[in-house]
Order: C-alpha cells, then sequence, then structure tokens
C-alpha cells in the first residue's frame, strides 16, 4: 500500500496555471498564424463559413479577403455585437443560429458567470447538455440550421467550399463525423475546428476516435482539429 501523493502546494498550483496559460498562448498564436495562411489563399467568388462567429473577430479577416462569408452565432447577446459590426457589410450573410445536423431548435446553455461578463462568457454558450459551469438560469431557445445541407447547396453552386471554421462547443463532433462518413470534407479545401473534448468526459473516446481516423486520412493543413 502507498501513501496518497501530498496535496500541491500554492507555488506548484501558480505554475500550473502559467503553463497551461503559456500554451494557450502558443496554441493562439499558431490558429492565427495558420488563418493568416487561410486568408492568403481565399479569393472573391470564394465561400468561406465561420460557425460559431461570437462577435466576429475571424468573420472580418475572412471578409477582409473578398470571399463570401456566411456567419453563423446562435447566442443573442454575440449576435447583437456581430449584427453591428457587420449588417451593413457587403458579402457577409449573418444567422442567428447554431448549426447541426438537423433543423429545429435547441436550448443554448450559457457560462454560469454570463450575468457578470456576458461578452466573454458567450464564447462558452453551447447547445449540449454536460458541460462544466454552465446555468440554465441564463438559457434561451435557439434556431439551429441543418449544416449539412447548407454545405451540399453551396457545393453543388460553387463545386466546393473554400473554409470552413467551427468553434461551436461540443456541437462540432456529430457534424465532423457525418461529413466523414458522407465523404464531404474532401469537397472542403480547409476546415479547421477547436474540438471539446475537455468539456464533454462522455465524449472522449468518440473525439479520440475521429481524430485517429482524421489523421490517417488527411493532411492537417486541410483538416486541422486543433485549431485552438
Amino acid at each position: 500500500m502507498t501513501d496518497a501523493p501530498p496535496d500541491r502546494t500554492e507555488a506548484e498550483r501558480r505554475a500550473e496555471k502559467v503553463l497551461k496559460r503559456h500554451d494557450r498562448n502558443l496554441r493562439k498564436a499558431r490558429a492565427e498564424g495558420f488563418l493568416d495562411g487561410v486568408a492568403a489563399m481565399l479569393r472573391p467568388g470564394d465561400v468561406a463559413m465561420d460557425c460559431g462567429a461570437n462577435m466576429g473577430v475571424v468573420t472580418a479577416i475572412l471578409a477582409r479577403t473578398g470571399a463570401d462569408v456566411m456567419a453563423f452565432e446562435p447566442d443573442p447577446h454575440a449576435f447583437a455585437h456581430l449584427e453591428t459590426r457587420f449588417a451593413d457589410q457587403p458579402g457577409i450573410s449573418l444567422d442567428n443560429a447554431a448549426v447541426g445536423l438537423r433543423a429545429g431548435t435547441a436550448t443554448l446553455r450559457r457560462a454560469d458567470n454570463f450575468a457578470d461578463n456576458p461578452d466573454g462568457a458567450s464564447v462558452k454558450s453551447t447547445i449540449l447538455d454536460g458541460g462544466r459551469r454552465m446555468d440554465d438560469g441564463h438559457a434561451v431557445e435557439v434556431p439551429i440550421r441543418n449544416f449539412i445541407d447548407i454545405l451540399e447547396a453551396e457545393i453543388a453552386r460553387r463545386g466546393e467550399i473554400a473554409f470552413v471554421k467551427m468553434d461551436i462547443e461540443g456541437a462540432e463532433l456529430e457534424i465532423l463525423e457525418e461529413l466523414e462518413r458522407r465523404d464531404m470534407l474532401r469537397a472542403i479545401r480547409c476546415l479547421v475546428a477547436e474540438t471539446h473534448e475537455r468539456k464533454f468526459k462522455e465524449l472522449r473516446p468518440r473525439y479520440r476516435a475521429l481524430r485517429s481516423r482524421i489523421a490517417q486520412a488527411y493532411s492537417p493543413r486541410h483538416i486541422n482539429l486543433d485549431w485552438i
């Protein structure tokens, strides 16, 4: 029988936070560099989709390329900022909706600090159950668009999708699985996603399996599941 490990000291906890912050900043810098490369390859007439647009940081970068941008953001608070920023800008389509496999409605759950910091907390809003530190007291009903139908329509119209970015707080998993199953990823020139297995423990086996299959079939320059 071994003794239980001692509790971590305050210094160790602070050091761990510093390392996590450094890792997050490094991943963010890599994501920004990757996005710069994507923007350089976009041209007028291309279509780029920003799923989980929040307040429009990525949308703005994509719009500057002259590509047609379709931005989806389910949280009404974030969407109000998005609409104020881009409502009169040509070439940008804004949709106050989540994306999923089936059209309908869903409950959008918000972080437990949403009331104190709605701008910052809105990035955590999710249509999935089981997220950490969520408060149903701030939940709202939102529409869901069938993302497969949207992609199929644009592929039929243009031949391909130039770029898709997904930061949709766990909802990306079943969409990516379905795109893989239908072999639709090959019609997307570049797709990046922030995956959320850390927030949804029960989904981790599916995330691991998806990552393994994607890594074997696609270059990370084509399908990047480590965007941030």
